[in-house]
């Protein structure tokens, strides 16, 4: 399978409702010159940290970004992004700004002792492993507005699709040659 061949897959993946949104959810930390890329490309995008952030720290935040489904920015992720944990896919019906605020909530979690920590749900090795262990009430809340996810398996060539319904949690794993 061809570059073009695996992107057709991604499209039809990502882009199946025309009604839908895609955005991603990508690591500062895992993509140098992230904010350079969003200018150059025309990016819809906003950080998930509130406020104004350092330079060092805003290099490495998590951020928001719609992907059109023509987006030269897409293709890019897609095509040399792949397989290198730099964050997750969300289809949505809903709008940047709501996805924002949903995917704020889960920036900070506690640990057993009360100690505030970072949770780096965006990283695609994390939330595959998250989300099958979440309960319903969990669920409801991590989905949201969100129809599905969309994340690398444990190899680059598998691709994850995690939805959540009346059935619970939906896993469906699609093979990337």
């Amino acid at each position: 399978m061809n570059n073009n061949q695996r992107l057709e897959v991604f499209q039809q993946v990502l882009y199946s409702k025309k009604e839908n949104q895609v955005y991603a959810v990508l690591d500062g930390a895992s993509i140098p010159n992230l904010q350079q890329l969003f200018i150059e490309h025309k990016v819809d995008n906003i950080c998930l940290y509130r406020g104004e952030l350092e330079p060092d720290l805003a290099e490495m935040a998590p951020y928001l970004a719609h992907l059109p489904p023509e987006s030269s920015f897409t293709r890019l992720l897609l095509q040399k992004g792949w397989g290198t944990h730099l964050g997750i896919f969300a289809i949505s019906n809903g709008d940047l700004r709501t996805l924002r605020m949903h995917f704020r909530k889960f920036l900070m979690v506690l640990d057993p002792d009360g100690k505030p920590l970072y949770f780096r749900y965006y990283d695609p090795r994390v939330l595959r492993i998250y989300l099958p262990t979440c309960n319903t009430d969990e669920l409801q809340t991590v989905f949201g507005p969100v129809e599905a996810y969309i994340l690398e398996g444990e190899t680059p060539n598998k691709l994850l699709r995690f939805t959540y319904g009346a059935d619970g949690l939906g896993k469906h794993e699609i093979a990337l040659p």
